[in-house]
């Protein structure tokens, strides 16, 4: 026994202990093939999954590596049996490999005789492969390259996909150098990306994910079609593009609502082309309209499941995801480790905090007690009312209020999920708010408004989640969210993270109704963050005042 602060248990969850003073450097060593499940105040509970395990084989952590560390960080014996299951488990990825023979086209290949004989006799594979070159290897029809790749992974055999990809048609891209150069981080993630061929790169919010598109797209030299979440975040796209790269105004499109633009550098929103007509996707033939040698998706948590259908037959084609957290709230993150790539690089938010490209944060939850009439409404509530009733409670927005005068003249956003709760706080504080039907001019104007200082004060729903770049905003305050989503959470955080002029630390409050739904979704949100290691301090609302 050590003095470790993890506590390694044979049900794959992994304890650990917040105030050990091993715990920053143990939770940065789990965090590349262990998920955070719960984070209260002194115990952190990470699980061991099957495909957190294949994402870390993936990204070139072998199985010694993994067992090395809880055997470094563990407190007690690591149980022998799980430490069997991890690499038999990690042993599961790459057993099959899909490779391309230079007679038989995209062919399945294995050292495993019995491997290969199991997915074989699974009826939804039979179908997509052709016939047995030899003991070891059966052919793949070229079109079924990607569906295989997801089937695989359901069965637990995930492939190592290495039949290359096609060229694309060569355009000309290179950085500019004009007083600016990639991070270490940015050149890193490139690197990793560009080895590996397609996957993930997983950076803080603020950190630069479109730069990192931008250096990917030079060393390409292709055309490139990049998707991203709305037409706000497209025009940012261009705006940066055009700045540091050598692209011109006419060598990049938009395709979006407005516009249906396709150029050697196209960006379309995820909106049009999941628009649906007569049961059809009349937009996503854009996606295999051109010969791209690169495709990227911004915010590739949130990927549409149409986008993920076509992505299956795109699979010789290059592509990058970005993000700042692999969450997926409906569980899809299966189908982005096996259609766009593995998680190529991942750095811990506090690092690049650390190296001073993010803003440090300071994350306050305050709870608000609901008023009698409302306590009583929310008790006698059908369940599907309670969250609304509770997230919404007048209360909260009496604490804005207080909030807003304490940061008088700092940039701050109000943020929130429900309208009639924005449009009022909105009036109170005689300050405009973004939403979903708000236009994309409008949208634009008051953005450009609150970058340079004319507004301070932005009330805002989730249209700005994500991909919007407003540097300026050093306080948050969140009144409601989509119920204990985590990557809302870091999305929202992330708003505030371009680093300050001066230096200063950002404020992120979340205004939560204690003894409610509303805490305890409250607390399945911060659980990203937590794994990032930020903490939240609880403050009563009377308290505010001390914040």
């Amino acid at each position: 026994m050590t003095d470790g602060p993890l506590i390694v248990q044979s049900d794959k969850t992994i304890l650990l202990e917040v105030g050990h003073e091993l715990a920053t450097e143990a939770r940065h060593a789990i965090a590349a093939f262990a998920e955070l499940e719960r984070a209260p105040e002194h115990m952190h509970t990470y699980r061991l999954t099957p495909l957190g395990l294949w994402n870390a084989r993936a990204a070139g952590l072998d199985a010694e590596q993994v067992l090395d560390t809880l055997l470094k960080y563990s407190r007690f014996a690591v149980p022998h049996a799980l430490l069997i299951d991890i690499a038999d488990t990690m042993s599961r990825y790459g057993r099959l490999r899909l490779e391309k023979d230079p007679q038989h086209g995209l062919v399945l290949r294995t050292d495993d005789y019995p491997v290969l004989e199991e997915v074989l006799h699974a009826k939804k594979i039979e179908g997509l492969l052709g016939p047995r070159i030899d003991p070891m290897t059966v052919v793949v029809h070229s079109s079924a390259r990607g569906q295989l790749k997801q089937l695989l992974l359901k069965v637990g055999w995930p492939a190592e996909d290495l039949a290359g990809y096609v060229d694309g048609k060569p355009h000309p891209i290179a950085l500019t150098e004009d007083g600016w150069s990639l991070r270490p981080y940015q050149q890193m993630a490139v690197e990793n990306f560009w080895a590996g061929g397609s996957g993930v790169v997983v950076l803080p919010c603020g950190a630069g994910k479109t730069l990192v598109g931008a250096a990917s797209m030079a060393v390409s030299g292709t055309t490139t079609l990049i998707l991203v979440t709305n037409t706000v975040s497209a025009r940012q796209w261009k705006e940066e593009l055009l700045a540091r790269t050598t692209l011109t105004e006419s060598e990049i499109g938009e395709y979006s609502g407005a516009v249906k633009e396709i150029r050697p550098v196209t960006i379309a929103t995820y909106q049009v082309l999941t628009l649906k007509r007569g049961g059809l996707f009349p937009h996503l033939e854009l996606l295999d309209a051109n010969d791209w040698g690169l495709i990227i998706y911004d915010e590739v948590h949130l990927l549409p499941a149409p986008i993920f259908r076509m992505t299956a037959d795109l699979q010789a084609r290059r592509r990058l995801g970005l993000t700042a957290t692999l969450i997926r709230e409906d569980g899809r993150e299966g189908e982005v480790f096996s259609l766009i790539g593995p998680k190529r690089y991942d750095a811990p938010w506090k690092d690049i905090e650390a190296q001073g490209y993010i803003a440090p944060a300071d994350c306050v939850e305050v709870r608000v007690d609901l008023p009698r009439d409302e306590r009583t409404a929310y008790a006698m509530a059908d369940d599907g009312d309670k969250y609304r009733l509770c997230a919404t409670s007048d209360s909260k927005s009496d604490v804005v209020e207080q909030l807003v005068a304490q940061h008088a003249g700092e940039a701050m956003l109000i943020i929130g999920q429900y309208i009639d709760q924005l449009d009022d706080l909105a009036r109170r504080l005689d300050a405009p708010v973004i939403k979903g039907d708000t236009s994309v001019k409008e949208r634009q104007r008051l953005f450009d408004a609150f970058r340079a200082g004319e507004v301070t004060t932005l009330v805002v729903s989730k249209v700005a989640n994500f991909s919007i770049d407003l540097p300026e905003a050093s306080v948050a305050i969140q009144v409601s969210g989509s119920f204990g989503s985590r990557q809302e959470e870091a999305q929202r955080l992330g708003r505030l993270l371009r680093p300050k002029a001066d230096g200063r630390s950002a404020r992120f409050y979340t205004l939560v109704a204690r003894d409610t739904l509303d805490q305890d979704f409250a607390a399945k949100r911060q659980r990203f963050l937590a794994e990032q290691g930020y903490a939240y301090r609880i403050l009563d609302a009377k308290d505010i005042a001390t914040a």
